[in-house]
């Protein structure tokens, strides 16, 4: 701009001349320079954005993994622990109740094919076979898992009413763990299955008579069943039972508003 003030002829209009064309050099470099901050902040965003969504996508993928491992351990721990209650009552019955005897590996037989029918499901998930999935059990089918069970008995109290797809899960498993802490862990002879519906909320209560669930693997059912409760909005509890024999379960699962 000196150089330019230097070799003008002092007239207005060279120096108004002189001023805007550095004053626009000026503009324009101001102009570059936002443009590349902007471009610089757009590309940082982006590359934010994209460590968010590879977190997201991990966290989703050991959620799901979670899951899996969950519907894993209830599948196989409830059918071995049937399994193995009929197949010490088979023996004995075998001497004094033939029929009974029948009965008991008749449900040993059954257990063994709804585990391998829902484990085939659980894998080829994990395989990502196409085809159709086996649908998940739902509290229409908890009277088939009590009767499996010959030392339970299911009550219900309050007016049941339609549940989403998750609690019906969640309220199946919760019942089906409890039964296995009661049989693997407690050598529970009675185990009491109690469903109230109250206008709020369904909670599920298993109480038996056994000895606690005090054993190898006893405390991880009871972890997966606080999580299912917690995943549904609700809450679980395990603690000794009134008179200080046996054991109770009892989680509450809240309706939506």
């Amino acid at each position: 701009m000196a150089a330019g003030v230097a070799f003008n002829t002092n007239r207005v209009s060279e120096y108004f001349y002189t001023f805007l064309v550095f004053f626009t050099a000026y503009v324009l470099g101001r102009l570059s320079a936002a443009r590349q901050e902007r471009a610089t902040a757009l590309e940082d965003r982006a590359l934010r954005a994209e460590r968010e969504r590879e977190f997201e996508a991990d966290r989703a993928a050991a959620r799901e993994r979670a899951r899996i491992a969950r519907e894993m351990h209830d599948v196989l721990s409830h059918a071995v622990s049937l399994m193995i209650v009929q197949a010490e009552a088979g023996p004995v019955a075998v001497r004094s109740a033939p029929d009974r005897a029948e009965a008991a590996f008749d449900a040993i037989a059954d257990a063994g094919r709804d585990a391998m029918v829902q484990l085939r499901g659980m894998l080829g998930l994990l395989r990502s076979e196409p085809g159709p999935r086996s649908p998940q059990p739902t509290l229409a089918q908890l009277r088939s898992l009590i009767d499996g069970v010959p030392v339970a008995d299911l009550r219900v109290t309050g007016e049941p009413r339609p549940l989403s797809a998750d609690m019906e899960l969640a309220a199946y498993r919760i019942v089906q763990e409890a039964l296995t802490n009661a049989l693997k862990h407690a050598a529970a002879s009675s185990v009491d299955v109690h469903l109230d519906w109250s206008p709020d909320a369904l909670t599920v209560t298993v109480t038996d008579d056994g000895a606690g669930t005090g054993g190898p693997g006893g405390g991880h059912g009871l972890v997966g069943i606080r999580e299912r409760a917690t995943a549904c909005g609700g809450t679980a509890k395990a603690e000794p039972a009134a008179g200080g024999r046996g054991f109770t379960v009892e989680a509450r699962l809240p309706f939506p508003a």
